[in-house]
């Protein structure tokens, strides 16, 4: 999902979404089947493996440095962390032996379009090879929409050799990141939020830790979430609403400036302020209210901002 604005990060959330607790049952019925996850010392990744964790899976990362701090942690909260490479067939081959499961998110912003489809097309080889039973993947909502956007049709790509691969398959597809607000932190505190976005139109986010709800309930629920293919949103809201709960939350008085596209793109570069224009244009469309029925205790932001608090 999801480094979308020059001032928003994908970083590691430490706190749980409350749609996403498991009771004991489901933590027995769980108990011995090991899930690898990629990606474990990342956002999406960490909230992934701490909900199936306490959904009773037996997690194993999967990282380049397992010496790194962010392994090291991960390692302290019960997911040893195992030396992998995307572009290393054996240790995929090595980290996959004895896996029930897959859940594999790719890196555009770090590799580019060519190797981030190319990693991704590795780890679905590797899983088949392995036979592993169920491989989640996580993309990125309108990637099946041929957008444009280099690093949401990179995705797409991925889902389209994923579907003919043969291997049993979910796809969530999250909006943007709530969690991408860290990065901005030290610009709201002067009293501005910098977008050029019409403050009035509607956009979408998503809590990490609930990315990690569908995960676990993808993992826990095959019959259902095997060929399942769903876009997910916890909140909506006008980049003027937005703004307010900012302000709100955080109790500082916060502004909207809309620069112009041009002043924009001359900070951010033309791959964010092409994916930013689709937002202000078109739009993620994912049926919120919908989802919300389904799952009552997806986060709003407004629950997300007071939960890091």
């Amino acid at each position: 999902m999801n480094r979308i604005l020059i001032f928003l990060v994908l970083i590691a959330t430490s706190f749980v979404s409350g749609c996403s607790g498991s009771d004991e049952p489901a933590r027995l019925r769980q108990n011995g089947k090991v899930i690898l996850v990629t990606g474990a010392t990342g956002t999406q990744g960490g909230a992934v493996a701490r909900e199936l964790l306490k959904r009773g899976y037996t997690v194993r990362g999967l990282t380049r440095n397992p010496h790194s701090e962010r392994a090291k942690t991960m390692t302290g909260m019960g997911v040893p962390m195992v030396q992998g490479n995307f572009d290393d067939d054996k240790s995929l081959a090595s980290a996959m032996n004895g896996a029930y499961g897959v859940f594999a998110v790719t890196d555009f912003w770090e590799h580019g379009y060519e190797t981030e489809v190319t990693h991704g097309k590795n780890l679905i080889d590797a899983a088949k090879a392995a036979a592993v039973e169920h491989f989640v993947f996580t993309s990125v909502s309108g990637a099946d929409s041929y957008t444009g956007i280099p690093h949401f049709d990179s995705k797409g790509e991925i889902e389209e050799y994923l579907r003919e691969s043969g291997i049993h398959y979910s796809i969530v597809r999250p909006v943007e990141f709530m969690d991408n607000i860290s990065f901005a932190r030290k610009q709201l505190m002067s009293g501005t939020y910098y977008d050029p976005r019409d403050p009035g139109k509607s956009h979408q986010w998503i809590a990490a830790s609930d990315i990690g709800f569908f995960v676990g309930l993808a993992f826990d629920n095959p019959d259902e979430w095997i060929g399942k293919e769903l876009d997910i949103a916890g909140d909506e809201l006008t980049i003027a609403e937005y703004v307010d709960i900012l302000s709100v939350t955080m109790g500082l008085d916060i502004h909207h400036q809309q620069i112009s596209w041009a002043a924009y793109e001359r900070n951010v570069g033309e791959e964010i302020t092409t994916m930013l224009r689709w937002f202000d244009q078109q739009g993620y469309n994912t049926d919120v209210d919908a989802l919300r029925r389904q799952y009552p205790n997806l986060q709003s932001y407004e629950q997300f901002l007071r939960n890091r608090e």
